[in-house]
């Protein structure tokens, strides 16, 4: 698969690592080029230092062949604009944004737009640790 991960902090970078060393092409895109400093050491795939919300940018990952989109910035503005971009100008089949905000979720949603709540998957996994042999 190619996929293109717009977002190099710690769940970009390593999201991006583990689908690279699983043998997919990977292109990660992010404003800051140190944040590359993230990625695994044997990261093989590629790197581009620019802005996920720019067409361009896009067009320069390749977009327009990606089987993946990621959105996975700090930024529930911009994950929400980069996936819609993705699903409807590039009919990019698979995009994933992160819903940094819980209050933010519902937007997500009513947009059609997947997406992963981290803060809400730790609260799950800390009160499944809680609950366990209760």
């Amino acid at each position: 698969m190619k996929v293109i991960v717009v977002g190099s902090g710690r769940l970009g970078a390593n999201v991006a690592s583990t689908l690279d060393q699983e043998g997919h092409t990977v292109v990660v895109v992010d404003k800051n080029p140190t944040a590359f400093r993230r990625l695994d050491p044997r990261f093989g795939g590629t790197t581009l230092a620019g802005d996920g919300t720019d067409i361009d940018v896009l067009k320069k990952a390749g977009i327009g062949e990606a089987d993946v989109f990621l959105a996975l910035t700090n930024s529930n503005n911009a994950n929400i604009m980069m996936a819609q971009v993705a699903m409807t100008l590039f009919g990019v089949r698979r995009v994933v944004a992160e819903a940094l905000d819980p209050d933010r979720v519902r937007v997500f949603e009513v947009l059609g737009i997947p997406y992963v709540n981290p803060f809400a998957l730790g609260i799950a996994a800390v009160l499944d640790k809680v609950r366990e042999g209760v």
